[in-house]
């Protein structure tokens, strides 16, 4: 019979688009996520997945399951977490740290909902464009994004941000789709100068993780300075989605290459692994994840 662990490790397969990226970002076992989802599918009588040479897609009736099950287990996990937490008094202050550009976006909303539930709570958001650090910040808590280095510290994963790349309409008009990403090592593309893929750009190909060198005359060392560069049709870009979602409802970009999209960023709660966490750091974790959970990357 199926259970809650395999209802998550589907959801994560498809948030992630392969097996290897589920088990890497679930830290189990690709063995473990593979008979996941085997005893899944058997128990519910039906294929969910579609597996391809390039990635795996959700078929029609996976689609329709992954929509109606993101929205019960938010809810199972929202319920946890007024049960843990319903007969306690939580009060006193924490300290945030995150991103910048994720931190004004996302954070702070997902801060100001907490604090609504919980009004004798404080929270105190310190964003930065380095990744903030836990002891000199004096930090509670740290929403970090992409792959964490070996460390002491303990993590929970809040979710997957898929990237993607994009160009402007008059830039296409100029240049025309490109067939693979490897075509865009001779197009002019916007190059950040910040984050380990600033001119190296990854991508996935028959499953694997390769990667093309880009180049361009505009360059920036602020995410949102290299998106409206693209938008205006200075190059190609490759960012998260959340971040030029705005310029795509607008139409002045469009996705291209989604077949080669990169590996999704993960996104993870960190703290003192030597820390006895009080109730209100825990129940900032538990919100963080429902609402991180609910949202569309």
């Amino acid at each position: 019979m199926e259970s809650l662990d395999d209802y998550l490790n589907f959801i994560a397969i498809v948030d992630a688009g392969s097996l290897t990226a589920a088990a890497r970002n679930s830290g189990r076992s690709l063995q473990s996520v593979s008979r996941s989802l085997a005893a899944l599918e058997a128990a519910l009588g039906a294929q969910l997945i579609q597996r391809t040479t390039r990635k795996l897609h959700a078929t029609p009736a996976g689609a329709a399951f992954y929509e109606r099950m993101r929205l019960v287990l938010a809810d199972i996990a929202a319920a946890r977490a007024e049960v843990r937490s319903e007969t306690r008094v939580v009060s006193g202050s924490l300290r945030v740290g995150g991103p910048a550009l994720f931190g004004s976006t996302y954070l702070a909303g997902m801060a100001a909902s907490f604090m609504q539930r919980w009004p004798e709570v404080n929270i105190d958001l310190v964003l930065g464009d380095r990744h903030a650090d836990l002891v000199t910040d004096k930090l509670d808590l740290a929403i970090r994004l992409g792959a964490l280095p070996d460390s002491s510290l303990h993590a929970r994963p809040l979710g997957n941000l898929r990237r993607v790349f994009f160009a402007s309409p008059s830039w296409l008009r100029t240049h025309g789709q490109p067939a693979t990403p490897a075509a865009l090592a001779n197009l002019p593309c916007v190059v950040r100068t910040i984050g380990r893929d600033g001119k190296r750009w990854p991508y996935m190909l028959d499953g694997e993780v390769r990667h093309v060198q880009v180049a361009g005359t505009f360059r920036a060392n602020d995410a949102a300075a290299c998106n409206e560069a693209v938008a205006c049709g200075v190059g190609a870009g490759m960012a998260p989605y959340w971040q030029v979602r705005r310029l795509l409802d607008e139409g002045r970009v469009a996705l291209m290459l989604a077949a080669y999209e990169p590996p999704p960023i993960p996104v993870q709660a960190v703290w003192h692994a030597s820390a006895r966490l009080p109730a209100r750091t825990r129940l900032l974790i538990d919100h963080l994840a429902v609402q991180f959970f609910s949202l569309r990357w």
